[in-house]
């Protein structure tokens, strides 16, 4: 049986309020699998002002995490609310390691908030607080195109984005970095590249994992976009809405649930890009499901791609996981499926912003 090391993970709070809890959240399942509140640490006995957790992990696995206060809006960040990057190492020996913690991303941006409000480009329009009865309450935020406002006659195709705090602003952005959607749909637009299109961006929550994956409540989430999200787009925007102009798209567990809303509702999503998408999630999960379901009624169009970089080269294995199973199953003689690699991508923010508009143009693009 392989020995395994002893990893003592410390952290310094310099700012922490009085009834604060700090949790450590990671790619492991001793960290949480990336759920913020899942793994507390607990103060240092020696009153020094650090907490502290142990683990026991093999040896030669590359642990990534990073600190919270129990929620992804309270993670650990700098003083301009930007989270501090994922924390890395490989695991080889018994080690401890400390670390500290300026700030927490909820209260920096809160001092933010008094001087900047937002960095988006265009007209963007909130619907907060939006809930089925069934899942937590989350906005919806919506980006429309610059003829929206000239042209009341015209109506539009629309894009559904997951994890829609990283879609416009990098204020709201998880990593400080956002997809640039609205700066690059725009560019794309004038340039006659591809059509006039509304973006909705629907805001994820702590139960994210849950949600975007192959489970009873990803099934939830799942009819939360269908019946409560695109309906009232359709109901207060001038959409076509239609299934060969309405898509989705979403990187990692994102990517996955975009995948999933257009398997199992072709007849509202007719086309699905999926950026490092995590199909490798929970022993593969959906993939497991994909093989057992049939095969979609109407005809898709999905876009895949992956990085090579870190845990991208796992996640490019489930893609090639599933590409295999959807040609076993013969899908590619009615649906279209494309599949990008890149090798020198990582999975970040910056790098899914990079192919945003190579999905764009995919999906939209002036035929």
């Amino acid at each position: 049986m392989q020995k395994k090391q002893s990893v003592t993970i410390r952290v310094k709070p310099n700012l922490l309020p009085d009834d604060g809890q700090v949790f450590i959240v990671g790619n492991h399942e001793q960290l949480g699998n990336w759920r913020p509140d899942a793994i507390p640490m607990v103060p240092n006995p020696e009153g020094d002002g650090y907490w502290i957790r142990e683990f026991q992990f093999r040896k030669n696995i590359e642990i990534e995490y990073k600190f919270t206060r129990g929620s992804w809006d309270s993670e650990a960040a700098d003083e301009s609310g930007t989270p501090v990057g994922n924390f890395r190492f490989l695991v080889d020996s018994d080690v401890t390691i400390s670390q500290e913690v300026d700030t927490w991303r909820d209260i920096a941006r809160q001092n933010a908030e008094k001087t900047v409000h937002t960095r988006v480009t265009g007209t963007v329009n909130y619907h907060r607080d939006l809930s089925d009865g069934i899942l937590a309450q989350r906005d919806l935020i919506v980006w429309l195109p610059e003829s929206y406002a000239t042209n009341s006659d015209k109506h539009y195709p629309v894009l559904y984005m997951h994890d829609g705090q990283n879609v416009f602003d990098p204020i709201t952005a998880y990593t400080g970095y956002d997809w640039q959607a609205d700066e690059t749909a725009t560019r794309l637009i004038r340039e006659g590249r591809i059509r006039d299109i509304i973006i909705v961006g629907i805001y994820n929550t702590n139960d994210r994992l849950e949600e975007y994956s192959a489970s009873p409540l990803g099934e939830a989430y799942r009819r939360f976009v269908v019946e409560t999200v695109k309906p009232l787009i359709d109901s207060n925007y001038r959409t076509l809405p239609g299934r060969v102009d309405t898509a989705t798209i979403g990187s990692s567990m994102g990517g996955l649930v975009s995948f999933l809303l257009a398997w199992h509702h072709p007849d509202i999503f007719g086309m699905a890009s999926c950026l490092s998408p995590s199909f490798i999630f929970r022993k593969n999960q959906a993939i497991r499901q994909i093989k057992k379901s049939a095969l979609p009624a109407q005809p898709l169009k999905i876009f895949m791609d992956c990085g090579g970089i870190g845990g991208e080269r796992l996640l490019h294995r489930g893609c090639k996981r599933v590409l295999r199973t959807l040609r076993f199953k013969g899908f590619m003689a009615h649906h279209t499926i494309y599949f990008s690699y890149f090798r020198n991508h990582r999975h970040a923010e910056q790098d899914w912003a990079k192919r945003l508009e190579n999905h764009l143009e995919l999906l939209f693009g002036e035929q």
